[in-house]
């Protein structure tokens, strides 16, 4: 299966690589890099992805936001590579669906106007 075969307009996926110990934020300059590029890409790419690195006492994160899934996006492999490069003993989490767009109600017009 090719991951455009799990992608759909209708869902979106989360999961996050877990990071323990945490690591300084300098040490992380080119995992910055790394999902700071491929946001900047997702913007022109045809599907949807969104990462952030988040710092906290016992664990650095970085959450995933995509259309698929599928965690063999070469932005997957970057990210893997550049964190055993730090020796950074690492986890990924399995993805969870975090949302469906709301489907239309059959007949029914969003109320527009000051509220009535």
């Amino acid at each position: 299966m090719t991951s455009t075969q799990h992608r759909s307009p209708h869902r979106l996926w989360a999961y996050a690589y877990e990071i323990v110990p945490p690591q300084p934020s300098k040490r992380l300059d080119r995992v910055r890099a790394l999902v700071e590029g491929e946001n900047l890409a997702a913007l022109t790419g045809p599907g949807a992805w969104a990462g952030r690195l988040v710092l906290e006492k016992k664990v650095t994160h970085i959450l995933i936001v995509s259309d698929t899934p599928i965690r063999k996006r070469e932005i997957n492999c970057k990210l893997a590579a550049e964190l055993e490069r730090l020796h950074a003993d690492f986890s990924v989490t399995e993805p969870l669906v975090i949302g469906n767009p709301p489907e239309p109600i059959l007949g029914h017009k969003p109320s527009r106007g000051n509220g009535r």
